[in-house]
């Protein structure tokens, strides 16, 4: 089956515990109603990132800043982006690219 990345971007970070846990509910809920096997690497939020480009090094996160990802199993794109629109990062201010992962 055809594995997607899914980079997380944006979204805000909960400012107590109690609130951490809550946002951390919501997502082991999404991915407890994923299609059977997929999520098949549930991935992990990030920090803040640093930029290496011809130009230079930039360590201010870029101007779209990675959130975290995950790796997805989905039998095609559309059915990726269906999982992706029930993300608990959407509902919070932030968003999810979908990119398919390669075979080499």
């Amino acid at each position: 089956m055809p594995r997607y990345i899914f980079a997380y971007h944006g979204g805000s970070t909960p400012s107590t515990p109690e609130a951490g846990a809550k946002e951390m509910a919501k997502w082991d809920a999404w991915f407890a109603a994923m299609p059977e096997g997929a999520a098949s690497e549930e991935g992990a939020p990030v920090g803040k990132s640093t930029t290496v480009s011809a130009s230079g090094v930039a360590d201010d996160g870029g101007p779209n800043p990675l959130s975290g990802y995950s790796i997805v199993e989905a039998s095609d794109a559309a059915e990726a982006v269906e999982i992706a629109k029930g993300c608990p990062i959407v509902g919070n201010g932030g968003s999810v690219e979908i990119a398919p992962i390669m075979a080499m």
